[in-house]
């Protein structure tokens, strides 16, 4: 199979468009081209994780967090990044990283991470504006039925938890056929009009060239005319963190407690909130000491992530309960999200979950 195949059913559930400017998702070496027969899926690719694929006979290496954020001025294996980077060209081992990608879809990470702590009603916590873009198309009317199905088919309509959405009104439209051109109604050199259906919806920018091609496919015109506009709208499908309820209020105790089983944390890091019991949880696998005012927005008891630094907690102000319970900790079940993204697109390719534990935090 080509790694291209990976690549494409990553890209439709997670568009690699959607990771943040400083991040680095994507092939980071290899080709598209490349033949690959057995993936092994990790959170971290250090040189115990590449060992693990070279004695397993995994020529592809998918993991969360990118091997190459920054750009390499020499590789001579000086460093652990270097020595992997050469190892993996030697061995023919191609390494794809999916990483704040996968973060901010709203079934990515955050969401994985809220159904392990047994969060319902999961709403993304910051979702993104400026992603969301409006089509407006005419076309006649007993063709509109076809074309709008053919839109939504391809991505657009989506509001919400709806879907299949648009407006829709009736007009005249006219054109003039030039003498070269083969119109689906109207005569050349003669003034038309014919009654048509404007339709409007909207769709994610990522998925623009779907459904421009799909307007193109279902339309009957010769010459397709069609706006597109950039909207403002936050796009509550992406973006940062999450925030659910917990099936019951918990004492702060008892939610310590049960974050320290869900996610096998030794230690949890953490400052006093206003209330004695957490319903309402914002979550940010990884490092999310960025949505602490978000999550205060929301209405939030408790907000879990990691990495925070110390003057973090003062941010919180005694409103929030914020609770560190480690970057791994938070993030450790992205990798069986990988393999179930991977198992739902019918990818008929053998692949492993890695066994090393990459968490370099130690709790004494």
């Amino acid at each position: 199979m080509q790694l291209r195949t990976i690549l494409e059913a990553l890209e439709s559930e997670a568009p690699f468009s959607l990771q943040e400017s400083y991040d680095n998702s994507g092939i980071q070496i290899g080709s598209p081209e490349q033949d690959v027969k057995r993936g092994l899926i990790t959170l971290d690719v250090s040189p115990a994780v590449l060992q693990e694929a070279i004695h397993k006979e995994c020529d592809l290496i998918l993991s969360h967090h990118p091997l190459l954020f920054k750009g390499l001025k020499r590789i001579t294996g000086a460093s652990a990044t270097e020595e992997v980077v050469m190892e993996a060209i030697r061995r023919g081992i191609a390494i794809v990283a999916v990483h704040t990608n996968l973060d901010n879809i709203r079934h990515g990470v955050n969401h994985e991470l809220g159904r392990r702590l047994g969060l319902n009603n999961m709403r993304v916590l910051k979702p993104v504006s400026g992603l969301l873009r409006k089509l407006v198309t005419f076309c006649p009317l007993e063709h509109a039925v076809r074309v709008r199905a053919a839109l939504f088919q391809a991505g657009a309509g989506h509001i919400g938890d709806y879907d299949c959405c648009s407006f829709n009104t009736t007009g005249k439209g006219s054109f003039r056929a030039g003498e070269s051109a083969s119109p689906f109604v109207g005569n050349i050199q003669e003034l038309h009009y014919e009654p048509e259906e404007r339709i409007e919806t909207i769709f994610p920018e990522h998925s623009q060239n779907n459904v421009i091609a799909a307007l193109m496919e279902s339309h009957p015109y010769e010459e397709v005319a069609y706006d597109i506009y950039r909207l403002e709208n936050p796009y509550d499908r992406v973006g940062s963190g999450m925030v659910g309820e917990l099936e019951k209020a918990l004492p702060k105790e008892e939610f310590l407690h049960l974050l320290k089983e869900r996610l096998g944390a030794a230690c949890l890091r953490y400052c006093e909130g206003a209330k004695d019991n957490v319903k309402q949880v914002a979550i940010c696998g990884g490092s999310g000491s960025f949505l602490i005012q978000d999550a205060l927005r929301a209405g939030a008891d408790a907000f879990v992530t990691g990495d925070v630094k110390y003057h973090q907690f003062f941010d919180a102000s005694g409103k929030l309960m914020i609770v560190d319970a480690g970057h791994y900790e938070t993030e450790q079940y992205t990798r069986e999200l990988i393999l179930e993204i991977l198992k739902k697109k019918n990818i008929n390719f053998a692949l492993l979950i890695s066994e090393v534990s990459t968490n370099p935090v130690r709790c004494f």
